[in-house]
């Protein structure tokens, strides 16, 4: 099974232990893993902002770098969402990229869904003595149906407690650039969050995309929480710790 991982920009730019650790995951269940050089962004940001010619240049681009590929694995689900539902409704009326946005969405997973759902991965490297709380992310849940799987995948590392909040279907808040163009709101937003991860007793919060956690991270520190650790789900399965 020959597969790329698209790491997204913000594990490139941000938090490449992300990648590593995923890279790692998925070697360990017999894949052979490709990390497109060329790769960039997947154009999420410029469909949100309504630029959608730029969307369509980046998905084609995209495109055209994924489909050799057995499947097209991505560290989250924001932007695995764009991949799976924008991408072919954004080219419908491309006669060139439809066939060919349509072939690629299909082949697209959100990491802990490929993991669980197509390797059927039982056993991880992970092992983590701790109280963790599980952030769901909107697009991730709503979008992709991302619930059960990192939670089936969690339950097999060691020494972890699963402690779940209250809202953790719940926005953290970010929604890119949201967060810029309304920061009161989303800041009162991942006050919430805050506030139910601390009630947990939790002292590791977890989640697959990384912009939710480098929101509610940042939010915890400016809240003076120094203690709690703020991972992505793929660290904890290889039982790597952030750079």
């Amino acid at each position: 099974m020959r597969l790329a991982l698209y790491v997204t920009c913000l594990v490139d730019l941000m938090r490449p232990a992300v990648g590593f650790a995923a890279l790692r995951l998925l070697e360990a269940a017999g894949c052979e893993v490709v990390v497109p050089a060329g790769q960039t962004c997947c154009g999420q940001p410029a469909w949100s902002a309504g630029n959608r010619d730029l969307a369509r240049d980046l998905a084609k681009k995209a495109i055209a770098e994924l489909e050799a590929f057995d499947y097209v694995v991505i560290p989250s689900g924001s932007c695995a969402d764009h991949v799976c539902n924008v991408y072919p409704r954004l080219l419908a009326d491309d006669p060139a990229w439809a066939a060919r946005a349509s072939a690629v969405a299909g082949r697209s997973y959100e990491l802990s869904r490929f993991l669980n759902e197509i390797l059927e991965v039982e056993n991880v490297p992970g092992e983590l003595a701790s109280t963790a709380t599980y952030h769901d992310s909107c697009k991730g849940l709503r979008g992709l149906g991302i619930k059960r799987q990192p939670r089936a995948l969690l339950a097999g590392v060691r020494g972890l407690t699963l402690a779940e909040m209250p809202d953790c279907e719940g926005c953290c808040g970010f929604g890119g650039a949201f967060a810029l163009r309304f920061g009161g709101v989303s800041t009162a937003i991942v006050d919430q969050k805050c506030e139910s991860i601390a009630a947990t007793g939790a002292d590791v919060v977890i989640g697959g995309d990384l912009g939710c956690l480098l929101n509610i991270e940042g939010r915890l520190r400016r809240r003076g929480d120094t203690r709690t650790r703020v991972l992505h789900l793929a660290e904890v399965l290889a039982g790597a710790e952030p750079a």
